[in-house]
């Protein structure tokens, strides 16, 4: 994508990678909006970063979705960037009882907000010159975290969600890029300095060059043996790759 010269909406953009993705781009140049569902903390941004626009917005509220993206194309008639952001990590244990409310809440929150925000704002955003959906899924999306079992499905869902989505816009000026992270050190899980978690700073440097150039899926190199999870070798990877959690957990 072209990093200069837009009008960017970011979702989640109050803390962790969302608000290191608004700064970034603001940083260049960029007219950036952010949205949370809390005033305070948007406004603690704007006021970091003179020039970056919050608006409240509760992502997994259909109704409220239909309010802000009104409001976007009211005021924002520029808006070209979309960044699907915003998302919730609880822990979970899909061998026992799951609970109904919260998984509701993660698949409102992690799937269905970005469909919705996307598909209230997609006929906006290819009336632009140019145009750009950013999904943010994760590594998770293709090697499960079995104690995130839901939140793993969610974003392997956005995936794929994703890879349609880009093929339906083929012959239009919207492009679609996905961003996959890492155990990045943010306050998803708990910000807590671990060893195995990517700094905030070096993962948005990583992920801005990438975003950059014309890359669909922009992976960090620390997490591609991840990404390339062989298919038919899937169940002992992903097997193998949740007792070594077990044996050194997340702290949570």
């Amino acid at each position: 994508m072209q990093t200069t010269d837009n009008t960017i909406f970011i979702t989640g953009g109050t803390s962790g990678i969302g608000r290191g993705l608004a700064e970034a781009f603001h940083k260049l140049g960029n007219k950036v909006i952010i949205a949370g569902r809390r005033k305070k903390l948007l406004d603690e941004v704007a006021a970091a970063n003179p020039g970056i626009e919050g608006i409240e917005l509760d992502i997994a509220d259909p109704a409220d979705i239909d309010r802000v993206a009104a409001r976007l194309i009211r005021d924002y008639p520029s808006l070209n960037v979309l960044i699907n952001n915003a998302g919730i990590m609880p822990f979970d244990d899909a061998g026992g009882r799951i609970d109904d409310t919260q998984s509701r809440s993660i698949i409102d929150t992690n799937l269905l907000g970005p469909i919705r925000l996307t598909s209230a704002l997609i006929e906006h955003l290819k009336r632009q010159p140019r145009a750009t959906i950013i999904h943010n899924t994760s590594v998770l999306a293709y090697v499960p975290l079995a104690s995130t079992a839901v939140y793993s499905a969610a974003k392997a869902a956005l995936h794929s969600y994703a890879l349609s989505q880009r093929f339906q816009l083929r012959n239009t000026n919207v492009t679609v890029q996905e961003i996959a992270p890492p155990w990045v050190d943010t306050d998803l899980i708990r910000k807590s300095g671990d060893p195995r978690a990517m700094p905030l700073d070096i993962f948005i440097e990583k992920t801005m060059a990438g975003l950059a150039t014309d890359a669909e899926e922009v992976i960090v190199d620390e997490i591609r043996a991840l990404r390339d999870n062989p298919g038919s070798g899937e169940h002992a990877f992903v097997h193998g790759f949740n007792e070594s959690v077990v044996a050194n957990p997340i702290p949570v």
